[in-house]
């Protein structure tokens, strides 16, 4: 199998029905990196073959310019899966299999040896990549060895809903905060005042680093009131702040947000290009430190500027 490409743009990935042809047209055309045809949870389970054939017709007939192009199939253990992955991996525009509810890293090598089989009986000029969901607490329980499980997996997607469901918290709007799950922080003389944390914290980060730690991209799930663009653009920045390099649009409306959170700052990028240029000047005057604005500044520095800089290269933006 030949290697499969080092550096994608994901900072927006759009949930598309695969029962809409007017919705997939318009995401075509639209300014998402990546989208995804759903043929699992969007599609009502009577419609979810017809789903498949509307899939593989718009993969073979649309133009999708440089997006990258997704299908999420339905789960392995469902009636639909195994035929799902059989239609859409031999259209050769698919970019990426989207594997829902993966719980061990036997399900991303059982699909990898699939798609390796279905690869040599129809030859493709790049092999498929794989990215997951997790969504259940035994996937987020095995997430360490699901990242290091296949050369294929490229990306894992934090699935808040199904994971919120299976951990019975009973949360209604999957992605937003919740006001219960705060302490009241206290100091002697004062008023109580009551402190928010995130509730998902813990799934973001151990997904964040498993990703960072095998090589993958790490991309945040839904927000799923898509009526409150502050609360998802605040999603997409605590996810940013983690180590997320993207964020599932599921309306139009948030794939702007998506791209300009994940994209880095013209400040950003002029502080790495400072950065390379001093430091190189300092390697070269025989320094591996300096001090600027009274911060030292240091190799750590040059290795952050390189991917500020490589991030913006792939963006577009630099």
């Amino acid at each position: 199998m030949s290697s499969l490409p080092s550096e994608r743009i994901q900072r927006s990935e759009l949930a598309v029905p695969a029962t809409s042809d007017r919705f997939i047209a318009s995401a075509a055309k639209g300014a998402a990196d990546a989208l995804f045809l759903d043929l699992e949870d969007a599609v009502a389970p009577a419609l979810r073959i017809e789903a498949r054939a509307n899939a593989v017709k718009a993969l073979n007939e649309l133009d999708w310019g440089d997006k990258l192009v997704a299908v999420r199939v339905n789960g392995l253990t469902t009636r639909w899966g195994l035929a799902d992955i059989l239609a859409v991996a031999r259209c050769p525009r698919l970019d990426m299999i989207l594997l829902p509810k993966v719980e061990t890293a036997g399900d991303v090598i059982f699909l990898d040896r699939l798609l390796t089989g279905l690869e040599l009986e129809t030859p493709r000029a790049r092999p498929l990549g794989i990215e997951i969901l997790i969504e259940t607490t035994k996937g987020l329980a095995n997430v360490e060895a699901i990242a290091a499980s296949s050369p294929r997996l490229e990306a894992i997607i934090f699935g808040v809903g199904d994971y919120s469901i299976e951990l019975q918290n009973f949360d209604t709007e999957f992605g937003a905060s919740n006001p219960d799950y705060a302490v009241l922080a206290r100091s002697e003389g004062d008023a109580p005042q009551r402190h928010w944390n995130d509730q998902w914290h813990f799934a973001l980060a151990r997904i964040a680093n498993a990703c960072r730690a095998y090589g993958l991209r790490p991309i945040d799930g839904p927000f799923t009131n898509y009526g409150d663009p502050e609360g998802y653009r605040a999603s997409a920045l605590r996810g940013r702040a983690l180590g997320f390099e993207g964020k599932w649009a599921i309306h139009p409306s948030q794939i702007e947000i998506a791209n300009a959170v994940f994209t880095p700052s013209a400040g950003q990028i002029a502080w790495a290009k400072d950065i390379a240029a001093k430091m190189e000047q300092a390697a070269a005057e025989g320094k591996g430190a300096i001090g600027l604005n009274n911060m030292l500044i240091d190799r750590a520095h040059v290795l952050l500027s390189e991917k500020i800089l490589r991030r913006a290269r792939v963006a577009g933006v630099e």
